[in-house]
């Protein structure tokens, strides 16, 4: 069975980012590549919502709504609703992560 994945306004900004950095600094066709397999494994969630594995620096907080999924160095942190699956970040995974998901996650 089949699941809506949606993206959230935070996680369209990041994939823009994403899209502009690699854009400015290595080539378009670098940034279409990365996108496509970052939306790759997002939209995989579909068909297999709960694959993805607790991240670590929630999980050392006792925090077990979000999971993640990887197209590295990229994190897909998501949650998963009854019939949904909602992406919620899309980041580099070799910045700060604890400050990044504490603030993203748990301030919002």
């Amino acid at each position: 069975m089949s699941i809506q994945v949606e993206l959230t306004d935070d996680a369209v900004r990041d994939l823009e980012e994403i899209s502009d950095y690699i854009y400015r600094h290595d080539s378009p066709a670098s940034a279409d590549y990365v996108l496509d397999r970052i939306e790759s494994a997002f939209q995989a969630l579909s068909e297999h919502p709960q694959r993805g594995s607790y991240p670590a620096e929630l999980l050392d907080i006792g925090v077990r709504e979000y999971r993640e999924v990887f197209f590295k160095p990229y994190r897909i942190i998501y949650r998963v609703t009854e019939d949904t699956v909602y992406v919620l970040v899309i980041v580099d995974g070799r910045r700060d992560m604890q400050t990044l998901l504490q603030r993203r996650l748990l301030q919002a």
